[in-house]
């Protein structure tokens, strides 16, 4: 039986809660966001807002929230400490703790959370074992993602952004083992059920903090990372190929790199030539 090439759409509009919904509906996804609990895990690395092209816009999770609601009324925005910033903190400075009050959900910061356990990773990379949230292994996970380039990783986006779902606030360790292999570690364990990268304002060059701001005005959204990461890849003049996490991450059977089936926009139509890291 020949499997159907995974779905991932491109929208182009301005940054409106309306664009976010109409990428999500021609990925035809809420359906399967039920029967558990929905993590939005979104990208915080800094406390600069989202119009830096550093962190997730708040106009996504809220269109997320919107359309995941109608399905499931279980919905937490995540995320872990990193190194130099707080989750809590960077969630007030950049609105996504008001939006969160708005709604009446509840921002959890991963780091916090007393709940644990250590699982095995197969045919691990660099790592034999993780540590992560309980409620991580017991939720789908939303992998709200950024469009940004990296220094480390040449991109940061959905498989990237996954690796926030390890509570660990000192994270440069992982770093010193190969932070392309820790990335596929821990999507070998934990796999987003959906991932939307918001590409509203993107960024280039020296990211993933202080790259320069694009504006894009694309959503990107699938429920399979490796693809829904390829072609976004492709958008921002990369070859995906040439990316160990993403490319590895292929070959390890989590998600395909090549026959995609792109629904909205042409790939060829929003390309722009991202400056590298």
């Amino acid at each position: 039986m020949v499997r159907e090439p995974p779905k991932v759409a491109i929208m182009k509009g301005q940054r409106s809660v309306k664009t976010v919904q109409k990428a999500l509906a021609a990925a035809d996804v809420n359906r399967k966001l039920t029967e558990k609990p929905v993590l939005i895990k979104v990208n915080f690395i800094t406390t600069k807002r989202w119009d830096t092209g550093a962190t997730t816009d708040p106009t996504v999770v809220e269109a997320l929230i919107q359309e995941i609601g109608r399905v499931n009324d279980e919905i937490y925005v995540v995320e872990s400490d990193a190194t130099v910033t707080r989750a809590d903190r960077a969630a007030e400075a950049t609105g996504m703790l008001e939006l969160c009050r708005n709604y009446g959900i509840q921002f959890l910061n991963l780091s916090k959370l007393k709940d644990k356990v250590t699982v095995k990773v197969p045919d691990h990379e660099t790592l034999s074992k993780i540590t992560v949230p309980k409620i991580a292994l017991e939720s789908h996970i939303v992998s709200a993602a950024k469009m940004k380039t990296h220094t480390d990783t040449t991109v940061t986006l959905g498989l990237k952004n996954m690796f926030g779902i390890l509570p660990d606030r000192l994270k440069g360790k992982f770093h010193l083992k190969n932070i392309s292999k820790v990335i596929v570690d821990v999507n070998t364990v934990i796999k987003p059920s959906l991932t939307v990268i918001d590409g509203f304002v993107a960024m280039e060059g020296c990211g993933p903090v202080s790259g320069d701001p694009v504006k894009m005005d694309l959503v990107i959204v699938g429920e399979d990372v490796v693809a829904t990461d390829a072609t976004a890849a492709r958008v921002m003049g990369f070859d995906p190929n040439r990316i160990h996490h993403i490319r590895r991450s292929c070959e390890k059977g989590l998600g395909e790199i090549e026959h995609i089936q792109v629904l909205g926009e042409r790939l060829e139509d929003v390309k722009r030539e991202f400056k590298p890291p």
